[in-house]
């Protein structure tokens, strides 16, 4: 499996498998009436295994050398995360405050300084040969950037454990619904529970639109004839002198 051709799965079914789990936690904390730590840290829990996995099968069944690290280091963490999250003894407002911000920090900064990188080793190799085309897979050079989407996944997991930040666990507000006729209580975790309710629907829907995306195919079938020549190498053939 040395092209994008031959491989079977590609870097689009992994963004739709992952919007897929994100979604699917986001339906589960919607329309779950129990904001509670013990059912924030079971929703988190099953996301972040089953996001963990696909990222380490795609390691094998879809990167290729070179750009496996972010996905290894992505799975590793969302393994880890979840199964910390699913101990029983961890199931607490706390507990679940303090693996979700962690993963949100430590996931979001690997996704974001693999993505950027990404996008200035896309912009370097432009400049050194334009006009040449890359031979890495096409999912990361064509009219939908792999790099740009994980700066922007980076970017709100970030965002994730910074609101969950705010959040006090100790918070509560009863407030009363005349229509109903009764009094609810909004707690810290509730607002917790929610804040990561919301950030797996936008992250769902951001990668179901990107592995929809049409990409280019053309450009993984292509040598890269810049790949070790020097930055002052001339790309361009050199007709042989009769």
């Amino acid at each position: 499996m040395t092209s994008a051709a031959s491989r079977t799965f590609d870097v689009r079914h992994v963004q739709l498998a992952r919007a897929a789990f994100a979604a699917l936690a986001a339906l589960m904390i919607t329309f779950s009436p129990d904001h509670s730590a013990l059912v924030g840290s079971a929703v988190f829990s099953g996301f972040a295994i089953a996001t963990g996995l696909v990222l380490l099968l795609a390691v094998w069944l879809v990167y290729p050398r070179g750009l496996r690290w972010p996905a290894a280091a992505l799975g590793g963490v969302a393994i880890a995360a979840g199964m910390a999250s699913g101990l029983q003894p961890l199931r607490t407002v706390t507990g679940y405050l303090v693996i979700v911000i962690a993963w949100a920090f430590v996931s979001g900064v690997i996704e974001l300084v693999a993505g950027w990188r990404g996008l200035l080793g896309r912009r370097d190799r432009r400049e050194i040969a334009p006009g040449v085309a890359d031979a890495r897979p096409a999912a990361l050079v064509g009219p939908r950037s792999e790099s740009r989407d994980a700066v922007v996944v980076g970017a709100l997991t970030i965002l994730l454990g910074i609101a969950l930040l705010f959040v006090q666990p100790a918070y509560a507000l009863d407030y009363t619904i005349e229509e109903a006729h009764a009094t609810f209580t909004l707690t810290g975790i509730t607002i917790g529970v929610g804040l990561f309710g919301g950030y797996a629907a936008i992250v769902a829907v951001y990668l179901g639109i990107a592995g929809f995306s049409p990409r280019s195919t053309e450009a993984a079938d292509t040598p890269d004839i810049t790949a070790g020549a020097p930055a002052s190498a001339d790309p361009t053939p050199q007709k042989d002198s009769a």
